[in-house]
């Protein structure tokens, strides 16, 4: 607890973000030491600057007009608000901070030059990070959707005809077109124009209509000859753009056109369009990437019901990691086998990453269902616990804390369909001189099993399932991991497979196997997946999604 005789001045000079103090002329009258860790500079070498100091050089102007009308008026934009702004530093580079500030009301008969404002200053890289992450998974599960949604598809025609609504609903843009190559005059030809409702594009339809576009022209053309993503987050700064003016005529500010390719084939290039300007990092552009090679496959194949499955495992796998690393001290296998059904993707996952620390995080999840919304649900689970675990400020990754991320964005994402909840187990392991060690934090999924010689018990203490409050209590238990023990995560597809007459195998069934099976990792995972399999063999009862992942220390 804090002393509360401690001089004010002592504690803002003991605060990890930067604190600054500036007069009623706009001059720093006082800032702590943290900025010399924020942006490199001494607080004495900064007493009696201007605020701009601190600032990119083309935004002190309006700064300087903005405190003038502060200082009369004792209003501003940003007071009593946390904002996003460019910082600059000593080096000459900028960062991106968050900035709040607050009006100081100068005592009665004070001196009108005393200070008037405080300024709070901290480094916004890993909100930053976290935000462009959520978008990633956003455009990723976006993506799924997109794919599985063609796949109702009855032939390439209406998949064509479907593709643009679907693009500007999932990625959420208010405009696409669509462009064929044309093979006698080896150009781009106009297929069509959608808009999402109430937000039509006349001009653009009709100046896109009459256009043929040639290789490298943007930005269809650009696309299509750099078989890749290409934007222009301002169309209004690029007044010699003849057909794009049509663009900017109906209103729409950023623009980004991607390639629908069929290995090297280009089948068509997709335009999006925002009336509002957006960044496109480079991030997205790889998602869209990505979106255009799949939907490329899947229209180039969409006659065949076997090429449309082998899409749907590309997607399914894409939600795995495509291996697994190696851990020192520890050997890892894992088994993912999809449920019965006609459910083209699953909703099991499972994850290990390193963190900066030397640690290691490692996650299972299981979605609740299957199919498309329980893909895109799985993939955006995987993508903010990576996203999580890599950004925690100062290698201090808490397993609860990377489940309650995951579980802000369930929150943030979920729509007016049916409640898509996750269940979860999250790990960190601490490799160390005595062996390992590891904290586990569990969200209404099954408790790893761990094995040892004195026998098989459940490790945590299970917690409520993800995505359905934000009230949300984890408990974290520390294990330690000996020589010769194993530990096994598990879905519910281990326990839960039925035989014909409906039996479960049951958590007694899976600790038998576990007591009885040969020492190792991959041995384990072996001797689980076969009970699974043998359980299941003849039964009436469809499969489940399955996923296990086992950790030994030999």
């Amino acid at each position: 607890m804090l002393n509360p005789a401690l001089p004010a001045r002592a504690l803002l000079e003991a605060l990890p973000d930067t604190v600054v103090v500036a007069d009623a002329e706009g001059r720093i009258a006082y800032i702590n030491p943290a900025v010399h860790g924020l942006l490199g500079h001494a607080p004495a070498d900064l007493l009696g600057q201007s605020l701009t100091v601190l600032m990119p050089e083309r935004f002190r102007g309006a700064h300087g007009d903005g405190f003038a009308r502060f200082r009369i008026t004792g209003r501003g934009e940003l007071v009593g608000s946390t904002t996003q702004v460019p910082a600059l530093h000593r080096s000459g580079r900028e960062i991106t901070i968050d900035l709040t500030l607050a009006r100081l009301d100068p005592a009665p008969g004070g001196d009108d030059d005393a200070a008037v404002v405080v300024a709070v200053l901290r480094d916004a890289a890993t909100t930053v990070l976290l935000e462009r992450q959520l978008l990633v998974g956003r455009y990723l599960a976006a993506t799924l959707r997109v794919t599985a949604a063609l796949t109702e598809a009855a032939d390439a025609d209406v998949a064509f005809r479907d593709l643009l609504p679907t693009l500007c609903t999932e990625l959420d843009w208010d405009t696409a077109t669509l462009w064929e190559p044309d093979g006698a005059s080896r150009r781009l030809h106009h297929v069509g124009t959608w808009n999402t409702p109430g937000s039509e594009a006349p001009a653009l339809h009709e100046a896109s209509h009459a256009h043929r576009i040639g290789r490298g022209e943007p930005l269809p053309g650009l696309a299509w000859s750099r078989r890749a993503p290409v934007v222009i987050e301002d169309l209004w700064a690029e007044p010699r753009l003849a057909r794009l003016s049509a663009a900017r005529a109906d209103g729409l500010r950023t623009g980004v056109a991607f390639p629908v390719l069929r290995g090297g084939e280009l089948l068509a290039v997709c335009e999006l369009f925002s009336r509002e300007q957006r960044p496109v990092p480079p991030e997205l552009l790889d998602v869209l990437a990505h979106a255009g090679r799949q939907i490329g496959q899947f229209l180039g194949r969409l006659r065949a019901e076997s090429e449309v499955r082998k899409l749907a495992e590309t997607l399914q796998r894409s939600l795995l990691p495509s291996h697994l690393p190696v851990i020192p001290g520890v050997q890892l296998a894992a088994r993912y086998r999809p449920g019965g059904g006609n459910a083209l993707v699953g909703g099991d996952t499972y994850d290990v990453m390193p963190l900066p620390d030397g640690r290691w995080m490692v996650l299972i999840a299981d979605v609740c269902g299957t199919g498309a919304e329980a893909a895109a649900v799985t993939a955006l689970t995987r993508h903010t616990a990576r996203a999580a675990a890599s950004s925690t400020a100062g290698g201090t990754c808490d397993p609860a804390e990377v489940l309650r991320a995951v579980n802000a964005a369930l929150l943030h994402e979920q729509g007016d369909g049916p409640l898509r909840f996750v269940t979860a187990c999250c790990l960190v392991l601490s490799p160390g001189p005595d062996g390992i060690r590891a904290a586990v934090a569990v969200a209404g999924h099954p408790l790893p099993l761990r094995r040892t010689a004195g026998g098989v018990v459940e490790t945590g203490l299970v917690g409520r399932p993800l995505g359905v409050t934000a009230d949300l209590d984890l408990h974290v238990e520390e294990v330690a991991l000996p020589a010769g023990s194993t530990l096994v995560l598990y879905t519910d597809g281990v326990t839960e497979a039925r035989d014909d007459a409906g039996d479960q195998f049951g958590e007694e069934g899976l600790a038998e196997v576990l007591a009885a099976a040969p020492c190792g990792a991959e041995a384990t995972v072996a001797a689980v997946t076969s009970a699974v399999e043998e359980q299941l063999r003849g039964s009436r009862h469809e499969a489940d999604d399955l996923a296990v992942l086992a950790l030994s220390v030999p």
